[in-house]
């Protein structure tokens, strides 16, 4: 571990991040959990929902499981707050995006290709909005979540990682989410992420969120595509029998933290677009 390293701080809809270059692989190693857990820290740390490595694909050996040679320049290595390692993030890829813009490390006025542990993810720039193509969604079935006495049907959809979406009269139903909410470890046996959502007008709905392995967060981006793709389907947006809708359908989710759109195409793609933005750097010994 270095005495002292680069970090930045950024956040996506207010769910925040610590990103740290690393872009020949040489400056954190292995990225042990207990150092993911002080950057993350609120009082003793930096502060934030997770840890985004900025490294090259070439110079992380891990990368070769999920990356075709050749096919992404730059590999998001992520972390939850916990330390624990996570396939996907749907804010942190745009804020990811942000950083290699800012720092001319690609060209903004093209698709920008980042590998992750679910594969290869392509982003557009366009102002302050960033858009990421967050693939084919996987719908798998219902399931049920429960908060202390409560519980709630709720809707099992894949997208890279693992979400159970229940739809619900008040978010205040969920009560302080303090604790992760009760699940069927049968389905979800490495933990899940549970949105709880209200409807809020036509494709516009609201949601919150318990994220494994980081607690309620201000936003969840995969959470929100997790989110469009079960109220769609419960809105017949989707008939019976169809993979995707017959044309591109939008949905606004609101979340603590801000707006995301959330696009299902007619070619069965999810787009995820919000703001992503940088908000500090600096040097810790952390």
């Amino acid at each position: 571990m270095p005495d002292a390293y680069e970090f930045l701080k950024g956040h996506g809809t207010e769910n925040d991040f610590v990103l740290l270059p690393d872009h020949d692989g040489s400056v954190h190693g292995d990225l042990d959990a207990d150092r993911v857990r002080a950057l993350c820290d609120r009082r003793a740390g930096i502060g934030g929902d997770g840890v985004l490595r900025v490294v090259r694909t070439a110079a992380y050996a891990d990368a070769a499981s999920y990356v075709p040679a050749g096919a992404a320049e730059w590999f998001m290595d992520y972390r939850n707050s916990d330390g624990s390692v996570s396939e996907m993030c749907g804010n942190g890829i745009r804020v990811f995006a942000r950083h290699l813009v800012e720092e001319g490390l690609v060209d903004p006025s093209a698709p920008i290709p980042v590998g992750t542990r679910d594969g290869i993810k392509v982003l557009r720039v366009d102002g302050d909005l960033v858009t990421a193509d967050m693939g084919v969604p996987q719908v798998l079935g219902e399931t049920s979540v429960s908060v202390g006495p409560s519980d709630w049907p709720a809707r099992h959809v894949d997208m890279g990682n693992p979400h159970a979406v229940a739809f619900v009269a008040s978010l205040d139903d969920a009560g302080p989410l303090l604790v992760a909410p009760g699940h069927d470890p049968a389905v979800y046996p490495h933990g899940v992420n549970v949105e709880f959502v209200a409807d809020r007008g036509d494709r516009h709905v609201a949601m919150r969120v318990h994220e494994r392995g980081s607690g309620e967060t201000r936003s969840c981006g995969t959470g929100a595509c997790a989110v469009m793709v079960a109220a769609a389907l419960r809105d017949g947006v989707v008939g019976p029998g169809d993979d995707a809708p017959a044309a591109d359908t939008a949905y606004t989710v609101d979340v603590p933290g801000g707006t995301l759109t959330v696009t299902w195409t007619a070619a069965n793609r999810i787009l995820l677009t919000g703001p992503a933005v940088v908000v500090a750097r600096g040097v810790t010994g952390l």
